[in-house]
């Protein structure tokens, strides 16, 4: 357990989140012109834990992302679990796809890629702004 606020870790996750969702859009762009290859995007993290944590046992509501766990029904009907990672799922939001089933469009992921650095900017910016509250708090700043 960290000695920190918990506002911290959640900082802390989101960046990673962010970073992994780098990565993703890196890959896609990587895989632009391959046949068939269908757009991954991430799923958004998960603090129900930082929320609970807050808030206690003590009849507190529950807050969890839900989880579909792919059954030999859903494989025998052809549905197959996304590539990658856990977080990392296919991309519901394509633009369009080409006649060869590629559905990555460089615009997409250009959008996507500057909503990340903004969004790393802000949390950045949060990070900053909360280490110059703890040090004033603590007499140094």
């Amino acid at each position: 357990m960290s000695s920190l606020p918990p506002i911290f870790d959640g900082m802390g996750r989101a960046m990673k989140g962010m970073a992994e969702h780098q990565r993703v859009i890196a890959e896609n762009i990587a895989n632009g012109e391959t046949p068939g290859y269908k757009a991954r995007t991430v799923e958004a993290p998960d603090f129900s834990a930082l929320v609970e944590g807050q808030l206690g046992a003590g009849g507190a509501p529950h807050v969890a992302r839900p989880q579909v766990a792919l059954s030999s029904g859903m494989a025998a009907l052809g549905a197959k679990a996304p590539q990658g990672g856990g977080r990392v799922v296919l991309d519901s939001e394509t633009s369009e796809t080409k006649p060869d089933g590629n559905n990555v469009t460089l615009e997409d992921q250009l959008l996507a890629l500057g909503q990340v650095q903004q969004d790393y900017a802000a949390m950045t910016n949060l990070y900053r702004k909360q280490m110059a509250l703890m040090k004033t708090a603590v007499g140094k700043g």
